[in-house]
């Protein structure tokens, strides 16, 4: 991994296994768009197809949250997608569907997922329900991802200079946090009364993330709240 959370092409090319009985066959490459929030730039994706198209690999995305990237990068969406064979597509985070995602590909790879799918008792036949709320997301929800951004740097430019939180990153609307292992049992009890929800185990790192359901007044709280905290 480099500094800046890329899989280093080269690497990939070196793991690549060799035609060869006595080995697996390798045959797909799977990225993911933004990865820890960061997206992943144009011409490295250019390049990965490039390494796939030598080495006979199928390229998939894991786009979770590939319009945060289109958005990033300012860019459409089919800027990103169009590097590769298949992509996953997640409706239910930034976009703020309540539930959905959706694979794209061609018909062979739909085929074939159709008959996974189905294998493995997958299907709803009232999918058009989601779907609804699917296209209302897409026509109304993705230049709004901004927002979500800006607010993300807001949290994390509020957290740089704290004295026990560590700012460990920010990108997008992903912002990780560190806190003392020692310090952690007394951060939940801070934030649980402070009425923060956050996902707190027994490692330091603590990611958070903006979306839908976060606005100006609910980060002011946020920020409020963590600034607060003197361990």
């Amino acid at each position: 991994m480099t500094a800046d959370g890329y899989l280093p092409l080269d690497a990939i090319e070196r793991a690549i296994k060799p035609i060869d009985p006595h080995f697996a066959r390798s045959r797909l490459l799977c990225l993911e768009n933004t990865w820890r929030g960061r997206a992943l730039p144009l011409d490295y994706l250019r390049d990965a197809r490039a390494l796939c198209n030598r080495h006979g690999l199928a390229f998939h995305l894991d786009g979770a949250r590939l319009y945060n990237a289109a958005v990033a990068c300012g860019v459409p969406a089919r800027a990103i997608a169009a590097h590769f064979d298949s992509v996953s597509v997640c409706f239910s985070k930034g976009l703020g569907a309540p539930v959905g995602s959706v694979l794209v590909g061609t018909s062979a790879v739909i085929d074939i997922a159709r008959r996974w799918r189905k294998v493995t008792g997958g299907g709803w036949r009232q999918a058009g329900i989601l779907a609804a709320a699917c296209l209302h997301a897409l026509d109304h929800h993705v230049e709004r991802l901004a927002d979500d951004h800006a607010r993300a740097a807001r949290l994390g430019d509020a957290l740089r200079n704290h004295p026990v939180i560590r700012l460990a990153g920010q990108h997008t609307n992903m912002v990780f946090i560190e806190v003392p292992a020692d310090r952690l049992g007394a951060f939940r009890t801070h934030v649980d009364a402070a009425g923060l929800r956050l996902s707190i185990g027994y490692l330091p790192s603590i990611r958070m993330v903006t979306h839908l359901g976060i606005d100006d007044a609910g980060l002011d709280r946020a920020i409020a709240a963590l600034k607060a905290f003197e361990g």
